[in-house]
Protein backbone atom coordinates (compact mmCIF):
# COMPACT_ATOMS: atom_id res chain seq x y z
CA UNK A 1 0.00 0.00 0.00
CA UNK A 2 1.51 3.36 -1.03
CA UNK A 3 1.72 6.33 1.32
CA UNK A 4 -1.24 8.33 0.00
CA UNK A 5 -3.45 5.28 0.45
CA UNK A 6 -2.01 4.49 3.87
CA UNK A 7 -3.06 7.89 5.22
CA UNK A 8 -6.68 6.91 4.58
CA UNK A 9 -6.72 3.14 5.08
CA UNK A 10 -3.47 2.18 6.83
CA UNK A 11 -4.01 0.14 9.98
CA UNK A 12 -7.76 0.76 9.90
CA UNK A 13 -10.77 -1.54 10.11
CA UNK A 14 -14.44 -0.74 9.73
CA UNK A 15 -16.22 -0.40 13.06
CA UNK A 16 -17.50 -3.89 13.91
CA UNK A 17 -20.71 -2.62 15.51
CA UNK A 18 -22.28 -0.67 12.64
CA UNK A 19 -19.63 -0.49 9.93
CA UNK A 20 -18.81 3.18 10.57
CA UNK A 21 -16.20 4.39 8.08
CA UNK A 22 -14.54 6.62 10.68
CA UNK A 23 -13.65 5.02 14.03
CA UNK A 24 -16.25 6.15 16.59
CA UNK A 25 -15.32 8.33 19.56
CA UNK A 26 -15.40 5.89 22.48
CA UNK A 27 -15.94 8.46 25.20
CA UNK A 28 -15.70 6.05 28.08
CA UNK A 29 -13.32 5.47 30.96
CA UNK A 30 -14.07 1.80 31.57
CA UNK A 31 -15.54 -1.32 29.94
CA UNK A 32 -17.86 -4.08 31.13
CA UNK A 33 -16.31 -7.43 31.97
CA UNK A 34 -18.11 -10.78 32.06
CA UNK A 35 -15.67 -12.08 34.69
CA UNK A 36 -12.50 -10.53 36.14
CA UNK A 37 -10.19 -10.25 33.13
CA UNK A 38 -12.97 -11.30 30.74
CA UNK A 39 -13.42 -8.43 28.29
CA UNK A 40 -13.32 -7.60 24.57
CA UNK A 41 -9.75 -6.27 24.55
CA UNK A 42 -10.37 -3.10 26.54
CA UNK A 43 -10.69 -2.69 30.29
CA UNK A 44 -9.64 0.88 31.20
CA UNK A 45 -9.05 3.82 28.88
CA UNK A 46 -5.75 4.92 30.34
CA UNK A 47 -4.40 1.56 29.17
CA UNK A 48 -6.33 1.18 25.91
CA UNK A 49 -9.15 2.97 24.15
CA UNK A 50 -10.60 1.87 20.78
CA UNK A 51 -10.36 5.36 19.24
CA UNK A 52 -6.81 5.86 20.46
CA UNK A 53 -5.89 2.35 19.29
CA UNK A 54 -7.17 3.15 15.79
CA UNK A 55 -4.98 6.27 15.79
CA UNK A 56 -1.94 4.36 17.03
CA UNK A 57 -2.41 1.80 14.27
CA UNK A 58 -2.62 4.59 11.69
CA UNK A 59 0.53 6.26 13.04
CA UNK A 60 2.45 2.98 12.86
CA UNK A 61 1.26 2.46 9.28
CA UNK A 62 2.34 5.83 7.87
CA UNK A 63 5.76 5.61 9.57
CA UNK A 64 6.35 2.03 8.34
CA UNK A 65 6.48 0.94 11.97
CA UNK A 66 4.94 -1.92 13.89
CA UNK A 67 3.71 -0.14 17.02
CA UNK A 68 2.28 3.34 17.58
CA UNK A 69 1.78 5.07 20.92
CA UNK A 70 -0.22 8.27 21.35
CA UNK A 71 0.38 10.68 24.24
CA UNK A 72 -1.17 13.83 25.64
CA UNK A 73 1.53 16.02 24.03
CA UNK A 74 4.79 15.82 22.15
CA UNK A 75 6.68 16.51 25.37
CA UNK A 76 4.85 13.62 27.06
CA UNK A 77 6.13 11.40 24.25
CA UNK A 78 9.70 12.68 24.77
CA UNK A 79 9.28 12.15 28.53
CA UNK A 80 8.44 8.48 27.88
CA UNK A 81 11.57 7.98 25.76
CA UNK A 82 13.90 9.43 28.40
CA UNK A 83 12.24 7.22 31.03
CA UNK A 84 13.80 4.28 29.22
CA UNK A 85 17.06 5.47 30.84
CA UNK A 86 18.39 5.44 34.40
CA UNK A 87 20.55 7.78 36.52
CA UNK A 88 24.10 7.89 35.20
CA UNK A 89 23.09 7.36 31.58
CA UNK A 90 24.07 9.90 28.94
CA UNK A 91 22.24 11.27 25.89
CA UNK A 92 23.83 12.89 22.86
CA UNK A 93 21.33 15.40 21.46
CA UNK A 94 21.13 17.73 18.51
CA UNK A 95 22.35 21.15 19.70
CA UNK A 96 19.79 23.06 17.59
CA UNK A 97 16.43 21.79 18.76
CA UNK A 98 13.00 22.80 20.02
CA UNK A 99 13.18 24.82 23.23
CA UNK A 100 10.70 22.56 25.02
CA UNK A 101 12.90 19.54 24.36
CA UNK A 102 15.93 21.38 25.70
CA UNK A 103 13.91 22.40 28.77
CA UNK A 104 12.70 18.90 29.67
CA UNK A 105 16.20 17.51 29.15
CA UNK A 106 18.01 20.11 31.26
CA UNK A 107 15.41 21.22 33.82
CA UNK A 108 13.72 17.88 34.52
CA UNK A 109 15.88 14.89 33.68
CA UNK A 110 19.30 16.31 34.53
CA UNK A 111 18.01 16.58 38.10
CA UNK A 112 17.60 12.79 38.09
CA UNK A 113 21.17 12.12 37.08
CA UNK A 114 20.88 11.81 33.30
CA UNK A 115 23.53 13.76 31.41
CA UNK A 116 22.88 15.49 28.08
CA UNK A 117 25.52 16.53 25.56
CA UNK A 118 24.30 18.99 22.92
CA UNK A 119 26.30 18.42 19.76
CA UNK A 120 26.33 19.83 16.25
CA UNK A 121 25.35 16.90 14.01
CA UNK A 122 25.69 18.45 10.55
CA UNK A 123 28.75 16.20 10.30
CA UNK A 124 27.75 12.77 11.62
CA UNK A 125 31.38 11.92 12.44
CA UNK A 126 31.30 14.66 15.07
CA UNK A 127 28.88 12.56 17.14
CA UNK A 128 31.16 9.58 17.67
CA UNK A 129 33.79 11.44 19.66
CA UNK A 130 31.21 12.31 22.34
CA UNK A 131 30.19 8.69 22.97
CA UNK A 132 31.22 7.24 26.33
CA UNK A 133 30.53 3.98 28.13
CA UNK A 134 27.51 5.68 29.70
CA UNK A 135 25.94 6.86 26.43
CA UNK A 136 22.65 5.09 25.83
CA UNK A 137 20.65 7.30 23.44
CA UNK A 138 21.21 9.64 20.50
CA UNK A 139 18.43 12.22 20.05
CA UNK A 140 18.11 13.71 16.56
CA UNK A 141 15.85 16.46 15.27
CA UNK A 142 15.87 16.98 11.49
CA UNK A 143 15.12 19.40 9.98
CA UNK A 144 16.06 21.26 13.14
CA UNK A 145 13.92 23.89 14.81
CA UNK A 146 14.35 26.72 13.88
CA UNK A 147 17.63 26.75 11.93
CA UNK A 148 16.54 24.10 9.40
CA UNK A 149 19.77 22.10 9.69
CA UNK A 150 19.70 18.64 8.15
CA UNK A 151 21.13 15.60 9.93
CA UNK A 152 22.00 12.42 8.06
CA UNK A 153 19.82 9.85 9.82
CA UNK A 154 21.37 6.86 8.04
CA UNK A 155 24.89 7.94 9.03
CA UNK A 156 23.88 8.53 12.66
CA UNK A 157 22.11 5.13 12.66
CA UNK A 158 25.35 3.43 11.59
CA UNK A 159 27.09 5.03 14.58
CA UNK A 160 24.31 4.10 17.00
CA UNK A 161 24.32 0.49 15.78
CA UNK A 162 28.10 0.28 16.07
CA UNK A 163 27.92 1.33 19.73
CA UNK A 164 24.63 -0.46 20.54
CA UNK A 165 22.79 2.80 21.28
CA UNK A 166 19.17 3.75 20.83
CA UNK A 167 18.46 6.32 18.11
CA UNK A 168 15.36 8.50 18.42
CA UNK A 169 14.35 10.99 15.71
CA UNK A 170 11.97 13.90 16.12
CA UNK A 171 10.19 13.83 12.75
CA UNK A 172 7.74 16.67 13.47
CA UNK A 173 8.97 19.11 10.81
CA UNK A 174 9.27 16.57 8.00
CA UNK A 175 6.30 14.30 8.81
CA UNK A 176 6.22 10.74 7.42
CA UNK A 177 5.11 12.22 4.09
CA UNK A 178 8.61 13.60 3.57
CA UNK A 179 10.79 11.35 5.72
CA UNK A 180 10.55 7.93 7.39
CA UNK A 181 13.37 7.57 9.94
CA UNK A 182 12.66 3.93 10.84
CA UNK A 183 13.51 2.97 7.26
CA UNK A 184 16.80 4.88 7.66
CA UNK A 185 17.80 2.96 10.79
CA UNK A 186 16.19 4.84 13.69
CA UNK A 187 14.74 2.87 16.63
CA UNK A 188 12.13 5.41 17.73
CA UNK A 189 10.28 8.15 15.84
CA UNK A 190 8.70 11.00 17.80
CA UNK A 191 6.02 13.41 16.59
CA UNK A 192 4.34 16.42 18.01
CA UNK A 193 1.01 15.38 16.48
CA UNK A 194 -0.19 18.86 17.40
CA UNK A 195 1.59 20.10 14.31
CA UNK A 196 1.35 18.69 10.76
CA UNK A 197 -0.27 15.36 11.56
CA UNK A 198 -3.23 17.02 13.30
CA UNK A 199 -2.88 19.85 10.82
CA UNK A 200 -5.72 22.11 11.97
CA UNK A 201 -4.42 23.74 15.19
CA UNK A 202 -7.20 22.12 17.20
CA UNK A 203 -5.47 19.47 19.34
CA UNK A 204 -2.44 18.83 21.56
CA UNK A 205 -0.85 15.40 21.15
CA UNK A 206 2.38 13.46 20.81
CA UNK A 207 3.30 10.09 19.36
CA UNK A 208 6.02 7.47 19.22
CA UNK A 209 6.42 4.81 16.55
CA UNK A 210 8.76 1.80 16.79
CA UNK A 211 9.43 -1.54 15.10
CA UNK A 212 11.18 -3.47 17.86
CA UNK A 213 8.99 -5.63 20.12
CA UNK A 214 11.07 -5.11 23.27
CA UNK A 215 11.26 -1.33 22.91
CA UNK A 216 7.51 -1.25 22.27
CA UNK A 217 6.78 -3.29 25.41
CA UNK A 218 8.89 -0.96 27.54
CA UNK A 219 7.26 2.15 26.09
CA UNK A 220 3.72 0.75 26.45
CA UNK A 221 4.50 0.04 30.11
CA UNK A 222 5.70 3.63 30.62
CA UNK A 223 2.69 5.01 28.73
CA UNK A 224 0.26 3.10 30.95
CA UNK A 225 2.17 3.55 34.21
CA UNK A 226 2.74 7.29 33.75
CA UNK A 227 -0.70 7.90 32.23
CA UNK A 228 0.14 10.82 29.92
CA UNK A 229 -2.31 9.63 27.27
CA UNK A 230 -4.57 11.55 24.90
CA UNK A 231 -8.36 11.37 25.00
CA UNK A 232 -10.70 9.82 22.41
CA UNK A 233 -11.92 13.16 21.03
CA UNK A 234 -8.38 14.30 20.22
CA UNK A 235 -7.60 10.84 18.83
CA UNK A 236 -10.55 11.20 16.47
CA UNK A 237 -9.35 14.64 15.32
CA UNK A 238 -5.82 13.34 14.72
CA UNK A 239 -7.19 10.44 12.67
CA UNK A 240 -9.09 12.94 10.57
CA UNK A 241 -5.89 14.97 10.13
CA UNK A 242 -3.93 11.94 8.94
CA UNK A 243 -6.43 11.33 6.16
CA UNK A 244 -5.51 14.65 4.51
CA UNK A 245 -1.83 14.74 5.47
CA UNK A 246 -0.58 13.93 1.98
CA UNK A 247 -2.60 16.61 0.16
CA UNK A 248 -1.82 19.24 2.80
CA UNK A 249 1.89 18.50 2.72
CA UNK A 250 1.96 18.88 -1.04
CA UNK A 251 0.65 22.44 -0.70
CA UNK A 252 2.86 23.23 2.31
CA UNK A 253 5.89 22.22 0.24
CA UNK A 254 4.81 24.19 -2.83
CA UNK A 255 4.07 27.34 -0.82
CA UNK A 256 7.20 26.94 1.30
CA UNK A 257 9.39 26.81 -1.78
CA UNK A 258 7.75 29.90 -3.28
CA UNK A 259 8.10 31.89 -0.03
CA UNK A 260 11.72 30.80 0.45
CA UNK A 261 12.68 31.90 -3.06
CA UNK A 262 10.79 35.19 -2.69
CA UNK A 263 12.60 36.02 0.55
CA UNK A 264 15.99 34.99 -0.82
CA UNK A 265 15.65 37.52 -3.64
CA UNK A 266 14.26 40.29 -1.41
CA UNK A 267 16.71 43.21 -1.11
CA UNK A 268 15.92 43.69 2.58
CA UNK A 269 16.47 40.08 3.62
CA UNK A 270 19.94 39.06 4.73
CA UNK A 271 19.56 35.28 5.17
CA UNK A 272 16.93 32.59 4.56
CA UNK A 273 17.20 29.16 6.17
CA UNK A 274 15.46 26.50 4.05
CA UNK A 275 16.96 23.12 3.09
CA UNK A 276 15.73 23.26 -0.50
CA UNK A 277 18.40 25.76 -1.57
CA UNK A 278 21.29 24.12 -3.41
CA UNK A 279 23.75 26.16 -1.33
CA UNK A 280 22.23 24.91 1.94
CA UNK A 281 24.92 22.77 3.65
CA UNK A 282 22.43 19.93 4.16
CA UNK A 283 20.87 20.06 0.69
CA UNK A 284 22.35 16.82 -0.64
CA UNK A 285 21.40 14.86 2.48
CA UNK A 286 17.89 16.37 2.47
CA UNK A 287 17.47 15.45 -1.18
CA UNK A 288 18.53 11.89 -0.38
CA UNK A 289 16.49 11.21 2.77
CA UNK A 290 13.44 13.44 2.21
CA UNK A 291 10.76 13.52 -0.46
CA UNK A 292 10.56 17.31 -0.43
CA UNK A 293 11.79 20.25 1.61
CA UNK A 294 8.73 21.14 3.67
CA UNK A 295 6.90 24.29 4.61
CA UNK A 296 9.10 25.52 7.47
CA UNK A 297 11.73 28.24 7.07
CA UNK A 298 13.44 30.99 9.02
CA UNK A 299 14.92 34.33 7.95
CA UNK A 300 16.74 37.42 9.16
CA UNK A 301 16.20 40.91 7.74
CA UNK A 302 19.21 43.10 6.95
CA UNK A 303 20.38 45.38 9.78
CA UNK A 304 17.67 43.87 11.96
CA UNK A 305 17.60 43.58 15.73
CA UNK A 306 15.09 42.40 18.32
CA UNK A 307 12.79 45.41 17.88
CA UNK A 308 12.86 45.23 14.09
CA UNK A 309 11.99 41.52 14.10
CA UNK A 310 9.10 42.14 16.49
CA UNK A 311 7.81 44.96 14.25
CA UNK A 312 7.79 42.65 11.22
CA UNK A 313 5.85 39.84 12.91
CA UNK A 314 3.41 42.29 14.48
CA UNK A 315 2.69 43.87 11.07
CA UNK A 316 1.69 40.60 9.41
CA UNK A 317 -2.00 40.30 8.53
CA UNK A 318 -2.47 36.83 7.03
CA UNK A 319 0.40 35.13 8.82
CA UNK A 320 -0.74 34.82 12.43
CA UNK A 321 1.76 35.63 15.18
CA UNK A 322 1.46 32.51 17.31
CA UNK A 323 3.25 29.56 18.88
CA UNK A 324 3.14 26.20 17.10
CA UNK A 325 3.34 25.25 13.43
CA UNK A 326 2.04 22.82 10.83
CA UNK A 327 -1.57 24.00 10.63
CA UNK A 328 -3.42 24.87 7.45
CA UNK A 329 -3.04 28.55 8.36
CA UNK A 330 0.31 30.32 8.05
CA UNK A 331 2.00 31.21 11.33
CA UNK A 332 4.94 33.44 12.19
CA UNK A 333 7.02 33.29 15.32
CA UNK A 334 9.96 34.93 17.04
CA UNK A 335 11.96 32.00 18.42
CA UNK A 336 14.13 34.00 20.81
CA UNK A 337 11.12 35.24 22.77
CA UNK A 338 8.66 32.41 22.05
CA UNK A 339 9.48 28.79 21.22
CA UNK A 340 13.14 28.95 22.32
CA UNK A 341 12.92 31.41 25.21
CA UNK A 342 13.75 28.61 27.68
CA UNK A 343 17.22 28.23 26.12
CA UNK A 344 19.80 30.67 27.58
CA UNK A 345 20.65 33.49 25.17
CA UNK A 346 24.30 32.51 24.83
CA UNK A 347 23.34 28.90 24.02
CA UNK A 348 20.68 30.02 21.50
CA UNK A 349 23.06 32.30 19.66
CA UNK A 350 25.71 29.57 19.30
CA UNK A 351 23.32 27.76 16.95
CA UNK A 352 22.12 30.89 15.14
CA UNK A 353 18.93 31.61 17.07
CA UNK A 354 19.62 35.34 17.28
CA UNK A 355 17.15 38.01 18.38
CA UNK A 356 16.48 39.04 14.78
CA UNK A 357 15.48 35.54 13.59
CA UNK A 358 11.88 35.00 12.42
CA UNK A 359 10.39 31.53 11.83
CA UNK A 360 7.56 30.88 9.37
CA UNK A 361 5.20 27.95 9.17
CA UNK A 362 3.87 28.36 5.65
CA UNK A 363 0.24 27.28 5.37
CA UNK A 364 -1.93 26.25 2.44
CA UNK A 365 -3.45 29.63 1.57
CA UNK A 366 -2.98 31.22 -1.85
CA UNK A 367 0.74 31.87 -2.02
CA UNK A 368 0.30 35.25 -3.76
CA UNK A 369 -1.58 36.53 -0.72
CA UNK A 370 1.16 35.25 1.58
CA UNK A 371 3.86 36.99 -0.45
CA UNK A 372 1.94 40.27 -0.44
CA UNK A 373 1.54 39.98 3.32
CA UNK A 374 5.26 39.49 3.82
CA UNK A 375 6.01 42.35 1.45
CA UNK A 376 3.92 44.87 3.37
CA UNK A 377 5.22 43.68 6.76
CA UNK A 378 8.87 43.86 5.71
CA UNK A 379 8.43 47.26 4.06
Amino acid sequence: MKFNTKTIHGGQKLDPAYGAVMPPIYQTSTYAQTTPGGHKGFEYSRTHNPTRKALENALASIENGKYGLAFGSGLAAIDAVIKLLKPGDEVISTNDLYGGTYRIFTKIFERFGIKFRFVGMNNADNVERFITDNTKLIWVETPTNPMMNIIDIKAIAQISNKHNLLLAVDNTFATPYLQQPLDLGADIVMHSVTKYIGGHSDLIMGALVVKDDEIADRLYFIQNASGAVCGPQDSFLALRGIKTLHVRMQRHCENGEAIANYLKKHPRIEKVYWPGFEDHPGYEVAKEQMNGFGGMLSFVAKNSDYKEAIKIVENLKIFTLAESLGGVESLAGHPASMTHASIPKEEREKTGVVDSLIRLSVGIEDVDDLILDLEQAIE
